[in-house]
């Protein structure tokens, strides 16, 4: 798959909620119920970071719900590409990104969101042809105004600004030009995940699905 193919499916996923949820889940066995809640709220992409052991069940697992497009966050090396890739995630997200770990997807037709943080990351991906990118970690890179400052010089590129991204300052990230979306945790916190609340959950999902609508 060409960096070009990948950020056109990458765009169309982003296109199709304002926000993708940000997971990080400690239990496969919360990963059902949590991706069931989402997807009724609105929020039909979810990124789930490969940061905990659950991980790769929890992709398993919500891949099996309906309406889940389910994908694979925090790519750092090749393993990690095929990991995700077995356990069913049908795109990934890198907080970075390195020209193995670019090789990697490409070879193993995973769209992928790759990250940058500068215009010359920004560029270097551009010129290997991705043209929808993450912005991270993006209040500590500059937040909404240096994402305003990049659409001048870059007009080409699209970004998911993730990182420091809640409900108080979406709106403001989902009105520049060159936002297509946004990534977020907060509408899934910890203490709502661990207690069950999915109802709570799918309230922060519709809220957040009428963003920047």
């Amino acid at each position: 798959m060409t960096p070009h193919a990948a950020s056109e499916i990458t765009e169309a996923l982003c296109r199709r909620a304002p926000v993708i949820p940000v997971l990080v889940v400690e239990d496969a066995a919360q990963a059902r119920p949590l991706a069931e809640a989402l997807v009724a709220g609105g929020l039909p992409v979810l990124e789930v970071t490969l940061r905990t052991p659950a991980a790769l069940e929890a992709i398993r697992e919500m891949a099996l719900v309906e309406g889940a497009i389910v994908g694979a966050g925090t790519l750092i090396t090749p393993d990690d590409v095929e990991a995700a890739q077995g356990a069913g995630a049908r795109f990934g997200v890198s907080p970075g990104a390195t020209p193995m770990l670019l090789d990697a997807a490409r070879a193993g037709e995973l769209p992928l969101l790759p990250g940058a943080a500068t215009a010359t990351e920004a560029m270097a991906l551009l010129e290997r042809g991705y043209t929808v990118q993450k912005f991270f970690p993006a209040e500590a890179a500059g937040g909404v105004a240096a994402l305003r400052a990049l659409a001048g010089p870059l007009p080409r590129i699209r970004f998911c600004p993730t990182g420091g991204v809640g409900a108080g300052n979406a709106a403001d990230y989902l009105a520049l030009p060159n936002t297509l979306c946004v990534g977020g945790s907060w509408v899934a916190p910890k203490e709502m995940v661990t207690a069950g609340d999915w109802t709570g959950i799918a309230a922060l999902a519709r809220a957040a699905a009428g963003l920047g609508r």
